[in-house]
């Protein structure tokens, strides 16, 4: 096993009490036990504090623009065939700007992992209402209360039948640890949603609030019955359920490319006859 250290210690931007803190140590402790050395890791990520997680551990990192991390993730997934991939950023980057791109990576299904860390608000810019923010709640930036009613990522994941699905909390550290490791195993798209509590701009959906509602799902779940993983998913209010809601087996997508080309790009070797002859064509 990777000891957890070779991943880094580094100062971070984060407040203190951020769910940040917990959800870092939680992915160092699942690279540790995929025994993933540092260098077989890649995670993308987009614009906010969620999205500056890479910065802090020592892996491959790309930072792109804000709402970007799964294209560059699938692209890297697809080209490298070494890299272990996974995509981390915040729930207004992951769903609000970066909304089509996750529909279009639930369709696509690459074998990958997407993080995100879901706090109901947009911290980096001060506190107003993300897509998961609650309707009726009011932040700095809607003192009437939001109008529109909140978007469920769990609920959407399992309605295209992606392949793995998790919600997770970030005060449960260990069992988010878990449940990354179990997402990076599965073959194609992985979704871990972690509600996440932010300290500064979200005075709701405290510590306190999710340790009164948060409870595990338990052996006599089946995350395999998608009918019973809708009704779970659904279930956010006064009981949250967090853990595996949903287990598919739809074929990822790398199934469906030549075989022959399954192999990291890096390490091709161009037919250089072959280049001469498709280059002679043009003369």
């Amino acid at each position: 096993m990777i000891p957890t250290q070779q991943y880094g210690e580094f100062e971070t931007a984060w407040c203190p009490g951020c769910g940040n803190f917990s959800i870092n140590k939680a992915v160092k402790k699942a690279l540790s036990m995929l025994d993933l050395a540092p260098h077989r890791v890649l995670i993308c990520s987009g614009i906010g504090q969620a999205a500056k997680s890479p910065h802090y551990l020592r892996c491959n990192c790309f930072n792109g623009l804000h709402g970007r991390s799964l294209p560059p993730a699938q692209g890297a997934a697809l080209a490298n065939t070494e890299l272990t991939v996974f995509a981390e950023s915040g729930d207004g980057c992951s769903y609000g700007e970066g909304g089509n791109h996750f529909l279009a990576a639930m369709r696509r299904n690459v074998t990958m992992t997407y993080l995100v860390h879901d706090n109901q608000i947009y911290g980096l810019t001060k506190g107003q209402a993300s897509p998961t923010t609650a309707q009726g709640q009011t932040t700095k930036f809607q003192p009437g209360g939001v109008a529109s009613m909140p978007f469920n990522p769990v609920a959407v994941a399992v309605t295209m039948d992606v392949p793995f699905v998790a919600r997770a909390y970030a005060a449960e550290a260990d069992h988010l640890a878990d449940l990354i490791v179990q997402a990076a195993r599965h073959p194609g798209f992985a979704l871990v949603d972690i509600l996440q509590p932010c300290v500064s701009f979200n005075k709701v959906n405290t510590y306190a609030w999710y340790k009164q509602r948060c409870y595990k799902l338990g052996p006599e779940y089946d995350p395999t019955d998608w009918a019973s993983a809708m009704r779970k998913a659904q279930e956010f209010g006064d009981q949250i359920p967090i853990g595996v809601i949903y287990k598919g087996s739809r074929p990822p997508f790398e199934g469906r490319i030549d075989a022959r080309v399954r192999r990291p790009l890096a390490t091709s070797k161009p037919d250089l006859g072959k280049l001469a002859e498709i280059l002679e064509t043009y003369a």
